[in-house]
């Protein structure tokens, strides 16, 4: 029987590198949920499940930094997306597994790392990914930190699909039943609805 990724051996980021421009350009993290920013509630879910959480941020960083953990920068500037929040997640790792979550998904469920490293162990992959019935959620991953280089040789081909780089290595989708668990806020309306889940 494989052995389960464990905590200790997981770094968590939660992805905040974005522009934020379906919200009007605000920095997501500091936007308002049920009385306290998003990044609030994405750190005490991870930090509930991780033993090392980190937060990938393009500006109030020194905000940030006030939460009490480490933030990192994208490699390189120009709000290149979401592949490159993932990439500079990964060079700051230290441990052989890094997760990955963006800012604005506060219902993700507390069952996220343990139902992730059972895949990976199971079914022997590099990167496992949340999905639920109507779709597939790639931004939510669980991926093996060695693939670094690899994802650096990639960028610096322009490519920015994350689909397309989990296509390269051992991957599994892991399903979860219920969709809201995986519901962001994307739109002052998205927040609306959302609001009264928690």
């Amino acid at each position: 029987m494989p052995q389960q990724v464990q905590r200790d051996q997981i770094t968590g980021v939660i992805l905040a590198g974005g522009q934020g421009r379906r919200m009007g350009g605000v920095d997501k993290g500091w936007v308002d949920f049920e009385g306290r920013p998003l990044i609030e509630h994405m750190l005490r879910l991870l930090s509930t499940q991780l033993d090392n959480v980190l937060i990938n941020a393009n500006r109030s960083q020194e905000r940030y930094r006030a939460l009490g953990v480490e933030v990192v920068e994208d490699a390189h500037a120009g709000f290149q997306g979401p592949l490159m929040g993932i990439y500079s997640a990964m060079k700051a790792s230290r441990t052989p597994w890094t997760l990955v979550v963006p800012c604005d998904t506060p219902l993700l469920p507390n069952t996220l790392v343990t139902s992730l490293s059972q895949a990976v162990d199971t079914q022997h992959a590099d990167i496992a990914y949340a999905c639920d019935h109507d779709r597939d959620h790639p931004v939510i991953a669980l991926i093996r930190t060695a693939l670094v280089d690899d994802l650096e040789a990639l960028l610096a081909s322009d490519e920015r699909k994350i689909n397309r780089w989990y296509a390269r290595h051992r991957q599994v989708a892991v399903m979860f039943d219920n969709a809201d668990m995986f519901a962001n806020i994307n739109t002052p309306e998205e927040r609306t609805h959302l609001t009264g889940r928690l």
